[in-house]
């Protein structure tokens, strides 16, 4: 069967006055767009006297020759398995079906099935196609395409809503909802070709099947369509119960669309517990009525789309669960440190696989510097996954304790064993310093990072190479390299560079030669957009390159001048506040920000108050311009402070309360020396 392109969905915004599709199936005149006769699948009659040759501009989808009447001695032809062809109706001897039927078939109509093997052929063609959606939609689809026009001239397709997936025990009243219709189309005439426009029906004998329907149909306990429901086979809906169904089913005066006689199947779909909706086969007045055996190829149908459909129910949730595992092992969006912008690409190794090993981070580190992570799991499964969401939050609270970086692969490689003895792993750790100009990396058996050079130089960065994570009893080496303001950082993981088509080699320099040639596209003295160098870096990827999940972290440095930093030694004294603000005053006097004095001297007094009561070293004070103003106070004492409201007859604990008041931000981070108390304030103001 040719598709025919008259399917749509609920819901509607309104019937197209150009495709009249679902007109009134009730009409006691055939309507002028009939379907020619089709011709049995896997025949190819020759052209002969009794043979019709299609108009020149007749339809291809609509048009089939009218095969002559064949004698009663049938021999057995092989069908081809067409994968979107449905054996068509017909190849009986015509005159016996006007005898079984009472009438005679007009010409240019689909004849009714007349062999069991005519329904053998069309019940395997139309099953397989129905097999062959993966999700709800796909599925229904299937179903009207494979019985329109072949078996029925329309079909309604009613789900529950909504769909119980798996063991669910659905709650409340049953509820369908119209899903799907499909039909004939009203405007060919039995030549395949176009009606006039003088010729066309008026427009009030055309109506969507949808318009004259309900949408929604709630099904009374001990109603008529419950007991028709759970008889579970298909009926003709002149049968007694049928008929006092159908107007529940199709809401006030649907009815009416209803031909009279056995021209409509009532078909529930069942699927493994229980029903999830029906179908409704119908046939024009002016074709031959359904057969008792047209019975058994609608509960085949009915069933082979409702377990279909209770898979494709539990697809969905599966697929819905594996993009939450995904997002939320991922970070939802990347920070924005000072001296630094950032952007990331996740790929799956398929979309049936959506989730894996690879990962990527950014943390932001006192002292405005941030941590890059990347890493890779082995496997490319939910257990990869898992033990990818536990390693990276262990990387999280590791880069919060501002650890080095070999100390923190160090304690991943610990942690990996206590997961088990086969969770193996790949990490790269590096943390930038956008005041020094300066980039510390550790590896742990990952793929070297590539760094792209302002005047578009790519260089393969010369890190030792260590042991994956979770090998366990090896030492991790850590090298600081110079990270020049304008340059990017590549991090990925080996699905970017390594597939059977290529060792990871030949794909590190490929990729470095990806980097260098995109770079040139913008000139020396201007690097490419972090954005599109992501997108360009991803277009190496060949047909067959996607073996892996893939992972990719680039980081443009962008650096904070020494000129916008200023940063002072305090010894923990009584003079220090007032040294502090003196100090902060000059600051803010030489880049031109005396209208913040003020503010920044209150907060600057308060915090480092606070440091020196109880530090017994030293303590630091550095103040950064960036588009915001930015102040840390670091002291020895690992003792993080408090927000706390101070009572009236309190002396103190009123200057956290000033800094979250009057601050942009503010936070405090535990080092491995003491810890960082810092504000930021909006640059003006």
């Amino acid at each position: 069967m040719t598709e025919q392109p008259t399917s749509f969905e609920r819901p509607q915004t309104g019937p197209d006055p150009a495709d009249p599709r679902g007109a009134l199936l009730r009409a006691s005149t055939p309507p002028p767009g009939a379907l020619p006769a089709q011709a049995r699948a896997g025949e190819t009659p020759a052209p002969g006297p009794d043979m019709t040759t299609p108009q020149p501009g007749s339809d291809p989808e609509h048009s089939q020759p009218t095969v002559a009447a064949e004698p009663d001695t049938h021999r057995p032809r092989p069908v081809p398995e067409l994968p979107d062809t449905i054996p068509a109706q017909g190849g009986g001897d015509s005159a016996a079906g006007e005898r079984r039927t009472g009438q005679g078939v007009q010409p240019g109509r689909p004849t009714p099935m007349r062999r069991d093997g005519d329904r053998l052929r069309f019940v395997g063609a139309a099953t397989r196609r129905i097999a062959r959606g993966i999700d709800l939609d796909e599925i229904v689809m299937g179903l009207c395409r494979a019985t329109v026009p072949t078996f029925s001239d329309a079909i309604l397709v009613y789900l529950r809503d909504p769909l119980p997936v798996g063991d669910e025990r659905p709650t409340g009243p049953l509820v369908l909802r119209l899903r799907r219709t499909d039909r004939i189309p009203e405007e060919r005439d039995t030549e395949g070709g176009f009606v006039s426009p003088a010729l066309q029906p008026e427009p009030t004998e055309l109506t969507e099947l949808s318009a004259v329907t309900a949408e929604l149909c709630e099904v009374r306990a001990g109603g008529a369509l419950a007991e028709v429901l759970r008889g579970v086979r298909p009926v003709f809906t002149d049968s007694p119960a049928a008929r006092a169904a159908l107007p529940e089913l199709l809401g006030e005066g649907g009815e009416l669309i209803v031909p009279a006689g056995q021209r409509a199947i009532l078909a529930p779909l069942r699927g493994r517990r229980r029903v999830i909706g029906a179908a409704l086969f119908l046939r024009r007045p002016d074709r031959i009525a359904f057969e008792p055996d047209d019975l058994l190829v609608a509960a085949q149908l009915a069933t082979h789309s409702a377990l279909g459909i209770d898979k494709a129910v539990l697809y969905g949730r599966e697929a819905y669960i594996a993009d939450e595992l995904q997002r939320t092992m991922l970070p939802e969006t990347l920070p924005r440190p000072t001296g630094v912008r950032l952007a990331s690409r996740y790929l799956p190794a398929a979309e049936t696989a959506r989730v894996g090993g690879d990962w990527y981070d950014a943390i932001p580190l006192p002292g405005s510097r941030v941590a890059l992570v990347v890493g890779d799991v082995m496997g490319h499964s939910m257990t990869s996954a898992a033990i990818m969401g536990q390693l990276r939050t262990t990387a999280q609270t590791l880069a919060g304790l501002d650890l080095p970086p070999q100390e923190v692969l160090h304690h991943l490689d610990e942690q990996a064993q206590r997961l088990g003895t086969d969770r193996m792993a790949t990490c790269l750790y590096a943390v930038y310093d956008p005041v020094s100009h300066r980039i510390t990396i550790a590896n742990a058996g990952h793929p070297p990072p590539v760094l792209l050079h302002l005047g578009g130089r790519a260089e393969v960065l010369r890190v030792p190479p260590g042991a994956p994570i979770g090998v366990g009893g090896v030492d991790f080496e850590a090298v600081e390299l110079d990270a020049p303001a304008g340059a990017t950082l590549l991090l990925y993981t080996d699905g970017l560079v390594e597939s059977r088509l290529r060792d990871v080699w030949t794909g590190i320099e490929q990729l470095r030669e990806k980097l260098a040639a995109t770079a040139q596209l913008t000139g020396p003295d201007h690097p490419p957009p972090l954005e599109a160098l992501c997108d360009e870096v991803l277009d190496m990827l060949g047909p067959g390159d996607r073996d892996d999940d893939i992972a990719l972290l680039a980081a443009r440095f962008d650096g904070i001048a020494p000129s916008d930093v200023a940063y002072w030694f305090l010894e923990p004294e009584d003079a220090a506040p007032g040294r502090a603000r003196r100090l902060a005053r000059r600051a803010l006097s030489r880049w031109g920000m005396e209208e913040m004095s003020d503010s920044v001297e209150l907060l600057v007094s308060e915090v480092v108050t606070n440091a020196v009561r109880y530090a017994s070293r030293p303590v630091t004070l550095r103040l950064l311009r960036t588009d915001v103003l930015r102040c840390e106070v670091g002291d020895d004492v690992p003792q993080l402070p408090r927000l706390r409201q101070a009572r009236a007859t309190d002396e103190g604990g009123r200057g956290l309360y000033l800094v979250n008041r009057l601050a942009r931000r503010w936070g405090a981070t535990r080092l491995s020396t003491g810890k960082v108390v810092w504000f930021e304030l909006n640059r003006g103001g």
